[in-house]
């Protein structure tokens, strides 16, 4: 393994997953999910972010089973009441949203006034905790998906998920096995994001 950061050429096994992770669709991630055992590694792994304070300002929502069905029906229903137009097709679309990977993780911020540390520092540290999320799940083994999509902004879902109303969505991460291989997207030309100063 090269650790020579001067170097940083393939062999290395965390910068090749850097440099290759890529999300896969949801309908996309098929089982098994991680085990117990799995996830909870995950989980503390998602945990080790820059975290000013130690104020843990994020917690997580553990998704699965007959709890991705029932939050679907929320999901549904909110749907249904705001476009009443809505076919069939469509309301099954949002009652699947969380049952298509084996496996969704909501990341919760809890950010909110303190007076040392800056609110804006505690949604970071919750958004370095879903990326932290991501990485571990593919590091693992397991492709991922972290998607907010309407319903992480409804009061509805967000009152069905048990959210404080302080308390808002950093995103979902759905978690499976790919059933193929993700193309890669444009990635952006580092002369258009560097400024050297």
């Amino acid at each position: 393994m090269n650790l020579n950061p001067d170097d940083p050429t393939p062999g290395n096994p965390t910068l090749d997953l850097l440099r290759t992770r890529r999300s896969v669709a949801p309908p996309l991630l098929k089982g098994p999910g991680p085990t117990r055992e799995a996830l909870d590694t995950i989980l503390r792994i998602a945990a080790r972010v820059p975290d000013h304070g130690k104020l843990a300002p994020w917690r997580f929502l553990v998704i699965e089973g007959e709890a991705g069905a029932r939050l679907g029906a929320v999901i549904a229903d909110a749907y249904a009441a705001d476009h009443p137009e809505a076919d069939a097709a469509r309301l099954d679309l949002e009652r699947r949203r969380l049952v298509q990977a084996p496996l969704v993780v909501a990341i919760v911020s809890r950010a909110g006034p303190h007076i040392k540390i800056p609110e804006w520092e505690q949604v970071l540290s919750a958004g370095a905790a879903t990326m932290n999320l991501v990485l571990a799940a593919n590091a693992s083994g397991f492709s991922t998906a972290w998607l907010t999509e309407w319903f992480a902004y409804d009061r509805r879902v967000l009152d069905a998920l048990g959210l404080d109303p302080r308390e808002k969505l950093a995103g979902f991460v759905h978690i499976g096995r790919a059933s193929e291989a993700p193309s890669d997207r444009p990635r952006p030309d580092l002369a258009e994001i560097v400024t050297r100063l």
